[in-house]
């Protein structure tokens, strides 16, 4: 029973990654931006469901958050990115780094150095009881919530024009443009989706792992692992990395704590040994 509370443990964390994960893989697959700032717009949603769930309640707030530092995105990529694309990809990466640290830095001197405690809404509060099996209804929301938002995005991918467009776009930009579509403002939206979603990992995870400044360094490392392992521009081998480094962290905290965090990136390198594009990934000629 206790390695089954685990492996649904790790799923709880694996999900954090997941969307995360998916994020950094959509924007870079279109854009082809490594964005170190990921981590900070995960931040910026846990600050923003805390100070609106006083305002306008958890369940408006949890559904205005993700809408708002999407259009932050939005700002950052039509005004600063956009520049950027076609020079040299250094720079992508020096902006979004800057962009991290800055946010960061903003969020220290708003709210505060110290951590800030966000308690689980009172209508999750509850727990199931299966016998002698105990889990939270605030972590079985979570888990509807990612299952919910991962079905969503892959039908937007693929049973929409938009999606159509997009995965022209990440197969051949060139071709599109020609076609007379314009690549821009699909871009400006994949980057809100991709900060979206970590907007909502970093709702999601407030009321369990409390909200400071710089509590998105630690897990957009593990994110971009994730993407690593699951393959650049697979969907689901970036869902299934994600579940997958979840499970692995839990079950080896149940049998060797010290290992836990290590144990993804000895993963990440049996991998890469055997499938340097990752479990599921595909071409990408810019890379190659």
């Amino acid at each position: 029973m206790l390695l089954l509370e685990q492996i649904l443990n790790g799923l709880l964390v694996g999900t954090y990654y997941t969307l995360l994960a998916l994020g950094l893989s959509i924007i870079f697959s279109l854009g082809g931006v490594v964005n170190l700032a990921h981590g900070a717009f995960y931040a910026v949603g846990a600050y923003l469901i805390v100070f609106l769930s006083e305002l306008i309640g958890f369940p408006v707030a949890f559904v205005v958050t993700p809408i708002l530092v999407g259009m932050i995105g939005i700002i950052v990529e039509t005004f600063f990115l956009r520049r950027l694309y076609t020079k040299d990809p250094i720079l992508t990466l020096l902006f979004t780094f800057g962009l991290a640290m800055s946010a960061e830095q903003v969020l220290r001197l708003s709210f505060g150095a110290s951590g800030i405690p966000f308690s689980i809404p009172e209508f999750l509060s509850g727990q199931l009881h299966l016998g002698s099996f105990i889990y939270s209804y605030y972590r079985l929301a979570i888990l509807a919530v990612t299952t919910v938002s991962i079905g969503g995005l892959w039908l937007l991918f693929n049973k929409t024009s938009f999606g159509l467009i997009m995965r022209a776009g990440v197969a051949d930009s060139e071709m599109v443009r020609a076609m007379g579509i314009s690549i821009k403002p699909i871009l400006s939206l994949v980057f809100a989706i991709g900060v979206g979603l970590a907007a909502v990992a970093g709702s999601m995870s407030a009321s369990l792992t409390g909200v400071q400044p710089a509590m998105g360094n630690d897990i957009v490392t593990a994110a971009f692992v994730i993407c690593v392992l699951g393959g650049l521009g697979s969907f689901w081998g970036v869902v299934f990395a994600g579940l997958l480094v979840g499970v692995l962290k839990g079950v080896t905290a149940l049998y060797i704590p010290p290992a836990a965090e290590g144990s993804i990136y000895a993963l990440m390198v049996l991998v890469l040994i055997f499938r340097p594009r990752g479990m599921f990934g595909i071409r990408f000629d810019r890379l190659e």
